[in-house]
């Protein structure tokens, strides 16, 4: 068990695992995984069908609608499920199952009102926080192709929409300007390098929105969340066999999935570096997961999809440092921090990935001509 978990927390949780094992007694619960948003925990069960299952509470704080989430989750669970029995892949692939509990109801609550869910577990597979090479690289772009491609049919109506404004870049850049309005700014190098580069690129923060509003790019459903450690890997095949975390899952442009995967995978030296002249954009790594992505999705994309991958790419990484800047501008009330700097220092990271993806631009574009 956690250490924040008391006895009588303890007791708690398994009493509500109790609620969504089907399958046999509940042995063992222990905290998994490294999510900042929920709770979750893995749950052993004396089974010979099912070895395990996560168990996660769900924070209301950022998810204010979680029946939604569990409503998105079993409409597009159920419809991959359809498609892989009616033309099964010929490698494994597994989509996280919603576990019902023993009244057939897809959450529970505890006596504190707390939302609970179930999903099935991934067994036998691992994930990676950093890239280690382009083979791996390859799987994670196939991994989202596959997912993509999984629910290119599903019409995004279906889906409610959990985290309105959710990666639309205008709205965080009006965020940022009112932010920035009334913000005490103490003006330093650094505070000054990101005022302008923001300012610079004012126009830039609208071209994946004026495109979908004048028809260029489809509605379709995105993931929400593709960073690389959010794919599992077979452990002994090392191959791609899964997408988890799925409740951003909405309806969208597949292209801040893309933007955000490869943002998140070819910065080698990761979010977090204090060396911001060591951040690079790398282009092998990139051609990797264009490669694994496009071998899948090109089942789906338009021509028009393709013209505007470059710009889903620099848009996002310029996306997540202009949210870092406004936060650190609001006092730090968004994103947890180590220390008063530290959104600072990640908004200047995600503004020289843009750089290196800006000074490699006809790299890029020939990548994309290439692969496609």
């Amino acid at each position: 068990m956690t250490e924040e978990f008391n006895i009588e927390g303890a007791e708690n949780l398994v009493a509500i695992a109790d609620q969504f094992a089907q399958q046999g007694k509940v042995t063992d619960i222990k905290a998994f995984g490294s999510g900042n948003i929920n709770d979750t925990f893995l749950v052993a069960l004396a089974s010979s069908e099912e070895q395990h299952f996560v168990l996660q509470r769900i924070n209301t704080q950022v998810f204010r609608q979680p029946k939604l989430i569990m409503q998105n989750m079993c409409t597009f669970t159920e419809h991959v499920r359809k498609r892989l029995q009616h033309s099964p892949l010929n490698r494994r692939w597994e989509v996280p199952r919603v576990l019902l509990t023993k009244d057939a109801q897809d959450h529970c609550k505890d006596t504190d009102g707390s939302f609970w869910r179930a999903i099935s577990f991934i067994e036998n597979s691992q994930s990676f926080d950093t890239m280690r090479d382009r083979a791996q690289a390859q799987e994670i772009g196939y991994a989202l192709g596959m997912f993509h491609n999984l629910i290119s049919d599903l019409p995004p109506e279906k889906l409610a929409d959990p985290l309105q404004g959710f990666h639309i870049t205008p709205l965080y850049l009006q965020h940022y300007d009112k932010v920035l309005a009334t913000a005490n700014v103490c003006n330093n190098a650094e505070v000054d390098y990101c005022l302008r580069f923001v300012s610079d690129r004012q126009a830039f923060a609208y071209i994946l929105e004026n495109a979908k509003a004048e028809g260029k790019l489809p509605l379709r459903l995105m993931h929400g969340d593709p960073k690389i450690n959010n794919v599992m890997f077979d452990i002994a095949t090392q191959q791609a066999v899964s997408v988890i975390d799925l409740d951003t899952v909405k309806p969208g442009l597949v292209h801040y999935d893309i933007g955000d995967c490869l943002r998140s995978g070819c910065n080698p030296v990761g979010e977090e570096t204090e060396n911001w002249e060591s951040v690079y954009f790398d282009t092998d790594l990139c051609q990797g997961i264009l490669q694994g992505y496009l071998s899948v999705a090109k089942a789906f994309l338009t021509e028009n999809d393709y013209a505007y991958i470059y710009d889903a790419i620099r848009l996002i990484a310029f996306e997540l440092g202009l949210r870092f800047f406004a936060d650190y501008l609001a006092g730090n009330t968004y994103f947890k921090v180590k220390h008063p700097e530290h959104n600072l220092a990640r908004a200047i990271v995600q503004f020289k990935l843009t750089e290196s993806i800006e000074s490699q631009e006809m790299q890029i574009r020939n990548i994309i001509k290439d692969v496609k």
